[in-house]
């Protein structure tokens, strides 16, 4: 595999953690939108994004390939608990 292929297949397995943070961070400021005034929805996006990410990266240690439903189901709830955790939680003092 080249170099342009390694980043393509880099970006392609962060992009579903993209995609999920950029939707939940985005909805979460509009649901919340007095409560969350003054929190940056880049700041949500960066939080979801890095929660998902991790967990997407621990599916793929625990078992051993990507694409796994279980891997996608903890990346959802690893998103919307660093979310809340930001929003809400002791990240927000």
């Amino acid at each position: 595999m080249d170099l342009l292929g390694g980043l393509w297949h880099l970006l392609n397995f962060f992009a579903p953690a993209a995609g999920i943070g950029l939707f939940a961070s985005l909805l979460t400021k509009l649901a919340w939108r007095r409560e969350l005034r003054g929190v940056a929805w880049t700041r949500l996006w960066l939080a979801a994004f890095a929660g998902a990410a991790l967990a997407g990266l621990g599916g793929l240690l625990l078992f051993g390939r990507d694409g796994k439903m279980a891997t996608y189901v903890a990346m959802v709830l690893a998103c919307a608990v660093s979310l809340w955790w930001l929003a809400f939680g002791a990240g927000r003092r």
